[in-house]
């Protein structure tokens, strides 16, 4: 039967077109034809190249490209596969699949000739194919069919959408974080590739939360997630991972000065205030923690354990920091619980005390009032600090209650002081807000018998982010108790004067970062200061400049008119045996003692570390530690001039050059500056990748604690050494 007869209807079968067989090329050809015009099926055939030999008709008109503008193009250029495929199907490139000459089954491409993924019209198809070889085995190309999925696909990359992003933020989710890190360390194993991950949680939020309501505090977590994105921008990807943590991922970063300096840009944007509904501010702030793969852990597990044990060191250490992982971090969360165990305890047993810091009046000398600060020495921590356990105090109860044994016991030991001297006591936020604050006060003078005009409560901002109608009530009874209120660390948030317009202070505390800088020509704190003292004055109210440590420092703070001065120049915070003693001498004054010029704290060590010089491996113990060097004690004979690296432990090399040299002493300048672990101490930029070490022999895995000897990374030494290694010990 010819193709003719079958389409004029004239066959020796019944129905007109009689059966085709496998020799009947026309009539099968017709049958492929009809298919591909009622749209059933589009068919596609490829050549030994890669390039794209035929297509249907109305698959060509699907494409926003003319027929001749699509064949002959290689499919690579047309078409990429989805590395997001919701199916979870292949992230492999085409280029990969097609090279492999293996089968294609419902393979999903986009068509990408002439757009861009970022475009809001996508094309998607599904591809099968199966490969075609000559009869002696040569690859012809591929054969096989296509069908447009978009509409379908688009609706399953929206559910997708859904199902890992975060319907409040838009950030993604912890379910799609995790498979995204996931992901991204498994690639980068193989091609040796770095990547850090940041963890980082909202200061305060809860507070925010209890005391402003929760549409409050998701108003806070949309703003939040709108400047993580403008701070991280293109360099990495930011999820939510519920309530208030967010985890940022960092590709093929691994310098941790950069690192350091974009976690500090995160704080600083992140804790500025977040307008809310009714003219309200909340002001909270955010800590965070850094990890880099593969220094800190090569899989998924391992990086984000060690970024939320960096986390909660961040936390521990005051909040609105950062910091790197260390080997030696614990269990953060498992010691705070401990710590506040503890902290229950040592307020049970009376292990907590007062030690009072004078204020003094800046003409005289004469201390007009002393600031209660609490002190806790660990039977086995020693001295705790405050930033340390007062955190942990406010995330509970506990808080109330030392602040009410704070308050009580100030109290009393100010009645052993001259009239004339106040006794300055600080009050937590959430103590202040606590509905039976002000009758504690009230009870406490009524007890101890203390004017009221006396006792100084120092309050800092955070007491202005709940009711707003609460907080003036709370405002009124303690001022109609009589006693007096201070603005804690003015100038360093972001409202103070519409405080000062509202709330009834009698004093203004400055912050101590404006003394710090106070000398210093580039800056502008010394006219900050004095404008603060000139409004202060202006209101009526003191001022207090606290922080003052060198003579140059109070000549400023003078000359800009403080009256009232606090800080090391005069004296530290001492116990009150020590406060007993000074009122007995006589009158109590305080005369300043102390350097004539401030100076940035310089750090003073004790750190056992290696030098290596050509191929060996020296011990030594570094004694002062800079940015750009450090003083050395251990090595004898060592000529100036002569280059060293210096290996600090866990993968940190430092390049340096001796520049002093006497006996077993030397000092050295680095070839590139440390730069700031966050927590006061100071780190290498880079570490000795795992990846090279793997490649000495040693096992790929995270990097552990010490150093590196020559003969475990390059073999044995094959010279003999050049100094004198000498034993030292603590002096």
């Amino acid at each position: 039967m010819s193709v003719r007869s079958l389409f004029q209807g004239k066959s020796s079968h019944a129905d007109g077109a009689g059966i085709i067989g496998p020799e009947d090329n026309a009539r099968r050809l017709e049958v492929l034809e009809d298919i591909e015009q009622a749209g059933i099926g589009w068919i596609w055939a490829s050549d030994s190249e890669g390039r794209l030999i035929y297509l249907t008709d109305g698959a060509c008109r699907k494409l926003p490209l003319e027929r001749p503008d699509v064949l002959g193009k290689p499919l690579i250029e047309l078409f990429e596969t989805d590395p997001d495929n919701p199916d979870g199907g292949t992230a492999r490139p085409l280029n990969f699949q097609l090279k492999a000459h293996n089968k294609l089954h419902d393979l999903v491409v986009r068509f990408a000739l002439g757009k861009s993924k970022h475009d809001v019209q996508q094309i998607w198809w599904s591809l099968t194919a199966h490969p075609k070889f000559d009869k002696n085995g040569n690859f012809c190309g591929y054969r096989g069919h296509a069908k447009d999925i978009t509409v379908e696909y688009e609706r399953k990359l929206i559910d997708s959408k859904l199902a890992e992003y975060d319907s409040l933020t838009g950030l993604a989710n912890r379910h799609y974080m995790n498979k995204r890190i996931e992901n991204i360390l498994a690639a980068y194993r193989s091609a040796k590739r770095s990547c850090a991950l940041m963890m980082l949680d909202l200061d305060k939020f809860k507070y925010v939360n209890d005391t402003m309501g929760h549409p409050a505090g998701d108003a806070v977590l949309v703003q939040a997630a709108e400047r993580l994105r403008a701070v991280i921008g293109d360099r990495g990807e930011i999820g939510r991972l519920g309530g208030d943590e967010f985890q940022v991922i960092l590709p093929d970063i691994d310098d941790r000065g950069t690192l350091g300096e974009l976690a500090e840009k995160i704080i600083k944007i992140v804790s500025q205030p977040y307008p809310i509904e009714d003219e309200k501010r909340a002001v909270i702030g955010t800590s965070v923690g850094i990890a880099i793969a593969p220094y800190d852990g090569v899989d998924k597990e391992e990086l984000v354990k060690a970024s939320d044990l960096a986390l909660y060191a961040a936390k521990n250490g005051g909040r609105g920091q950062f910091r790197f992982y260390h080997a030696d971090f614990k269990d953060e969360e498992e010691e705070r619980q401990a710590l506040l165990d503890d902290l229950r305890v040592a307020l049970k047993n009376g292990e907590l005390e007062l030690h009072y810091q004078p204020v003094v009046r800046a003409n005289d000398n004469t201390v007009a009032c002393l600031e209660a600060l609490m002190r806790w020495q660990h039977a086995e921590r020693g001295a705790v600090s405050p930033d340390v356990f007062i955190p942990v105090a406010e995330e509970s109860d506990l808080i109330i209650q030392m602040g009410e044994w704070a308050l009580r016991q100030a109290c009393d030991h100010a009645m052993a002081w001259p009239s004339t001297v106040r006794v300055a006591v600080n009050v937590s936020a959430v103590q202040f807000v606590h509905k039976g604050f002000p009758e504690t006060v009230a009870n406490v003078i009524a007890q101890t018998g203390i004017d009221p005009d006396r006792l100084e409560l120092e309050l800092t901002e955070s007491i202005f982010l709940g009711d707003t109608d609460a907080t003036e009530e709370t405002f009124k009874t303690l001022k109609r108790l009589g006693v007096r209120l201070a603005l804690d660390d003015f100038g360093t948030g972001y409202s103070s004067l519409s405080y000062l317009r509202s709330a009834p202070f009698d004093k203004i505390k400055v912050d101590r970062s404006f003394v710090d800088s106070c000398t210093e020509q580039e800056k502008n704190s010394a006219k900050i200061i004095a404008a603060i003292v000139g409004l202060s004055n202006a209101l009526g109210m003191e001022t207090t400049v606290e922080g003052v440590e060198a003579f140059d420092q109070l000549k400023v703070v003078r000359e800009k008119g403080a009256k009232l001065i606090q800080g090391w120049l005069y004296a530290k915070a001492m116990p009150q045996e020590k406060i007993l003693e000074l009122i007995k001498s006589g009158e109590f004054i305080i005369e300043p003692e102390g350097p004539d010029t401030h100076r940035r704290e310089r750090r003073s060590v004790f750190r056992r570390i290696g030098v290596i010089h050509d191929d060996h491996h020296y011990r030594a113990v570094m004694r002062d530690l800079s940015t750009t060097g450090a003083r050395i004690e251990g090595l004898v004979g060592v000529p100036v001039g002569t280059p060293l690296v210096l290996d600090l432990g866990a993968g940190q090399l430092v390049v340096c050059e001796v520049i002093r040299s006497k006996d077993a002493m030397i000092a050295v300048n680095f070839e590139t500056p440390l730069v700031s672990d966050g927590a006061g101490g100071l780190v290498t930029r880079h570490r000795v990748s795992p990846y090279a070490l793997a490649a000495a022999g040693m096992p790929l895995t995270a990097l552990p604690e010490g150093s590196y000897p020559m003969e475990r990374m390059h073999g044995s030494p094959n010279s003999k050494p050049q100094f004198l290694e000498v034993q030292v010990g603590h002096s």
